[in-house]
This record gives structure tokens, sequence and C-alpha cells, in this order.
């Protein structure tokens, strides 16, 4: 599966933006989807996941409350919904995949994802 994320721009503090996240190659219902960030000098962290079927999500905590990530498996795309940026939430962002069949499993560790998109910058002004 490909993975082509976009949507990152240049917001000042407090204004929002939705990445998304649109596969081709194969469906991505069977498939976990994750978003990471990686900062300037800094290691690649989690942000969001959620599971094949979008039941389940989970946020790091520097982000829940003020993140949203779904799915729309019939666009074959995953959304991450960003409200109330902050100058600390400025990363290149990336979605990751992970087939996981049938299964509801998702995973928080950028090591069980194989499958990447290429980043999408977001930059946010104070």
């Amino acid at each position: 599966v490909q993975l082509q994320a976009s949507g990152g721009g240049l917001v000042q503090a407090g204004y929002a933006l939705i990445l998304s996240c649109a596969a081709s190659g194969r469906p991505i219902s069977t498939y976990a989807i994750a978003w990471f960030r990686q900062a300037p000098g800094k290691e690649r962290e989690f942000v969001a996941v959620i599971n094949r079927g979008g039941s389940t999500t989970s946020y790091a905590d520097s982000v829940r409350g003020r993140f949203t990530i779904s799915r729309d498996n019939a666009k074959n795309t995953v959304y991450l919904q960003m409200n109330y940026l902050q100058p600390e939430d400025t990363a290149v962002y990336y979605c990751a995949a992970r087939y996981v069949g049938n299964s509801g499993r998702y995973y928080e560790t950028e090591t069980h994802y194989n499958y990447w998109g290429q980043g999408t910058q977001v930059t946010v002004s104070s």
C-alpha cells in the first residue's frame, strides 16, 4: 500500500489544520493507520492511531483533546484534525500503515509500521 500525506502548512497558534493520508494500491480496511511526527532535532514520535474499522483510537498525551484521528475506508483515507495548534506542534507529520487483517489491533510504536507516507510539514507560529 502506498500512502500520501497532505494538508500541512503554516498557521498561527490557536488555529486548526486537517491532515489527510490517502492510500492507494490496496484497501486500507485491513490496516491500522497511525500518525507520527518529527520536530527538528528530535526523534519521531507517536501522535495518534486508529484501528482498521475506526472503532478505537489512541492519542499521545500531548495532543489528546486537541487532535482527532478518523478514517473513511470507502475513500481509502485517514484524517487528522488538529485543533488549537501550538508552536510545539511544529513538525513533519507522517502517516503509517500496518496490516492487521481482521484484527482490531493497533500499535503506537513506529517499529510496527512498514508502510509510510512521505510526510507533510506543519509549522505553527506564535
